[in-house]
């Protein structure tokens, strides 16, 4: 075997060389045999069997430990959500116009999580305390008066604590109730153990 007589200008820098890359089309070449998880019809394709999917995976009290520590943490719901739905893609378990749809159900299944381990401060997206658009402006403010009226307190104001509902349209009947009813209890659990 010959040695290498000569470095490349890349390897002078330390640096690493674009050239050293895949040749466009070698991904096509694969054997049709052996295709890729994502290459085969998925194996979920209705939206409430993949959010049922999703639900049972990270429920699980391993994963539903590690979910609420790195919600504690501060790690976005958004690219929680991205993470776990883009796993499920590569692993053929629905495919990218389903994972789309489950988008919206997996976030506020996350914030279902957050809320019952008692996590208020959590962080929908990265930047979002620095977001103009989701800065309430000094100016547009109307102080509430607490003495004036009982109806304002009706309005929500009471209410500000409380866990934000997922929508019915967004989640399945049977999740949602598994949310209401099991979910509290088993984040209880994974909370003693943290």
């Amino acid at each position: 075997m010959a040695e290498k007589i000569k470095q490349n200008q890349f390897e002078k820098a330390n640096a690493p060389n674009p050239f050293a890359a895949p040749i466009p089309g070698e991904s096509l070449t694969s054997s049709p045999e052996m295709p890729k998880s994502w290459e085969r019809p998925p194996q979920f394709t209705d939206p409430d069997d993949c959010m049922e999917e999703i639900y049972m995976e990270l429920t699980g009290e391993e994963n539903l430990m590690k979910i609420v520590n790195l919600i504690d943490e501060g790690t976005p719901l958004d690219e929680m959500a991205q993470v776990i739905l883009y796993k499920g893609y590569t692993e053929g378990l629905w495919n990218t116009d389903v994972m789309l749809n489950l988008i919206e159900p997996t976030i506020y299944l996350l914030i279902a999580i957050a809320d019952y381990a008692d996590i208020r401060d959590y962080t929908m997206y990265d930047g979002e305390d620095t977001d103009p658009d989701a800065q309430i402006p000094d100016d547009d403010i109307e102080p509430i008066d607490f003495d004036i009226d009982d109806k304002v307190i009706d309005k929500g104001v009471e209410d500000f604590d409380k866990m934000e509902e997922p929508r019915a349209d967004s989640l399945s009947e049977s999740l949602l109730a598994k949310i209401k009813t099991e979910l509290p209890e088993k984040v209880e659990a994974v909370k003693e153990n943290i």
